[in-house]
């Protein structure tokens, strides 16, 4: 088999396999007094730092359309086509140029700018989250950013620098 068709299916593989992994991960709620610490965000990021952003665009396209055709692999085990446009939807999309921004941090030489990458993929996941929820409820851009962005940004910061850490020791590992 040439070594390039080899590879590509080995990826396939690989984004099939962090498909599922997305789909556990946004099941996983650390309880807090504040909100639930899930682990969507620290999906996405490990995917896209460790799969490049082809393919991890890919399993994140899969993971939606799992969902959105109805298996419950949205947090709280719910699925369905009616959560791609709810309050929250926007954040689902969201994941999209997140992935894309982790995976397209290979690019750079610096651990800091692979870092900063993905910070701005989080940036942008909450900026289309921020403008659907201000669009189906009503309220305005700050309004919804201090309610649907503000308090999870707190957490998706460091969960996308630590899905980096990771996604390095992972690296090291394998090669």
């Amino acid at each position: 088999m040439p070594k390039p068709l080899k590879q590509n299916i080995k990826m396939l593989i690989l984004a099939a396999l962090f498909t599922a992994v997305i789909c556990i991960f946004s099941q996983i709620a650390i309880p807090s007094p504040i909100l639930p610490i899930t682990l969507q965000i620290f999906g996405i990021c490990l995917c896209g730092y460790l799969l490049g952003a082809r393919f991890s665009l890919l399993s994140v396209l899969c993971y939606i359309a799992l969902g959105a055709i109805g298996l419950p692999v949205f947090y709280g085990f719910q699925g369905g086509v009616h959560h791609l446009i709810n309050l929250t939807g926007g954040f689902i999309f969201g994941f999209l140029p997140l992935a894309f921004c982790c995976g397209v941090s290979h690019k750079f030489k610096k651990n800091i700018f692979k870092i900063l990458f993905g910070l701005i993929g989080v940036l942008i996941c909450h900026i289309i989250g921020v403008i659907q929820f201000s669009l189906v409820s009503s309220n305005g851009i700050a309004a919804s950013f201090l309610v649907a962005s503000f308090p999870f940004l707190i957490k998706d910061i460091p969960l996308c620098i630590a899905a980096f850490y990771i996604a390095r020791v992972i690296n090291k590992r394998i090669n």
